[in-house]
């Protein structure tokens, strides 16, 4: 079986209020860590067609903040597909009342399907439609190779 990007795209939307907010009057990382993981999370579920859990969290980048009110857009798609897992790409933006986008986080996340067990299951191969897709499929093989040689290191 195969999948299109298209096909699992996911969007989160969140007006900021008190308890997003932090001291500093801005969106609480650990708020938008949550919110990036559920997306992801949503994103591995249409792909694969089971539940999974996140096996990988990686390049995590806070680029700017939002502050109490702002509209935050949180957008999830496939990049990449293994045997049983999936690298999903989140970006996180605040939308001004006229509708730009500005992007204040963006993440890549490995998610792994499993079976009514509890087990790894194989997922949808993916079908590559654009050049931005193939382009993302490509440096998210770069980011595997590079967490696979950064998990030989430490053990």
């Amino acid at each position: 079986m195969q999948k299109r990007v298209k096909d699992s795209y996911s969007e989160q939307v969140h007006v900021l209020t008190q308890a997003n907010i932090n001291g500093y009057n801005r969106l609480f990382g650990g708020q938008l860590m949550e919110w990036i993981d559920i997306v992801a999370a949503v994103v591995a579920r249409r792909h694969s067609g089971h539940n999974v859990t996140t096996a990988v969290v990686d390049k995590l980048t806070f680029k700017a903040p939002a502050y109490a009110n702002d509209t935050v857009i949180v957008c999830g798609h496939i990049t990449y597909v293994r045997r049983t897992s999936m690298e999903v790409c989140i970006k996180s933006y605040v939308e001004s009342l006229d509708g730009d986008r500005k992007l204040i986080n963006k993440a890549y996340l490995v998610m792994v399907a499993l079976d009514e067990n509890e087990k790894p299951v194989e997922v949808p191969r993916l079908i590559l439609e654009t050049d931005e897709e193939k382009a993302d499929w490509e440096a998210a093989e770069k980011r595997a190779m590079l967490r696979k040689q950064r998990h030989e290191e430490k053990f």
